[in-house]
């Protein structure tokens, strides 16, 4: 198991990198709506979807980013909106009170992907350096959340949905976030000159939502009577399993630099 986790790590980095920043923006686009696919495809067989219903599913969330594309002005903002909206609105009363997916599973699937795909198109467009350095503030919170927990984890965070997440862990988290965000956005243009305290206070915001964002996930899972959301990536579940924080936390980036100009 370690070594195909290992293979598939290093096989996810160099990909990953040579979309980056080897592939023109169209080309990078197109991979992100692969990665969306997938992840409709998994999360279908979360709501218990046969093999034509996740095929199905798929090609709507794939049309949709296609659709999007078409007019990214006016789409992309939209979608930001609609899915910081729902992060900061929706999830954290459905978190404490549960939620169970019906109907309405397929829609909440669709707000998942779609404004995560127009997040990782649009934050690409203004720099691949940005969008990697953004989509690292969440490994950082997931990492610092991870040895830290293991460190001195004692109170359960949601001990119902997810047994091994902690209050010590988030507070690692935190940590983590803050010290790496604020390294790092005086190197970037689209957040340098901004001041500290309300930078320190999107970095929380953002650390909140990566962990909404994964604790939401472990609750569907554990609901869908799953481990992973799929078997596609060897020692790693799938590619839900991969973006869960990212779902949460891209589009809130995106909107924000958006709103700033």
């Amino acid at each position: 198991m370690l070594k195909a986790r290992v293979i598939t790590a290093l096989f996810l980095v160099a990909g990953f990198l040579a979309v980056l920043f080897l592939l023109p923006a169209s080309g990078a686009t197109v991979a992100f709506v692969l990665v969306a696919v997938l992840g409709a495809w998994e999360w279908a067989g979360l709501m218990r979807a046969g093999d034509r219903g996740r095929a199905i599913f798929a090609a709507v969330v794939g049309v949709s980013c296609l659709l999007a594309w078409s007019r990214p002005d006016v789409a992309f903002p939209l979608l930001w909106g609609a899915a910081a909206l729902f992060w900061l609105a929706v999830m954290p009363f459905w978190l404490a009170r549960g939620w169970r997916p019906g109907r309405a599973g397929y829609a909440v699937g669709w707000l998942l992907l779609v404004p995560t795909w127009a997040a990782l198109a649009g934050l690409h467009a203004r720099g691949p350096i940005l969008l990697l350095a953004v989509m690292a503030l969440v490994w950082v919170a997931d990492i610092a959340a991870y040895f830290s927990g293991r460190a001195c984890g004692r109170h359960k965070l949601a001990p119902a949905i997810s047994p091994g997440k902690t209050w010590e862990g988030v507070a690692g988290a935190v940590v983590g976030v803050l010290a790496y965000g604020i390294a790092v956005a005086g190197a970037l243009p689209a957040l340098r000159g901004l001041a500290l305290l309300p930078l320190a206070a999107f970095l929380l915001l953002l650390t909140a939502f990566s962990i909404i964002g994964d604790l939401f996930e472990s609750m569907i899972k554990r609901q869908a009577g799953v481990k992973d959301s799929s078997q596609l990536l060897p020692g790693h579940g799938g590619v839900l399993d991969r973006i869960d924080s990212q779902t949460s936390t891209l589009p809130l980036v995106a909107l924000t630099l958006h709103l700033l100009g």
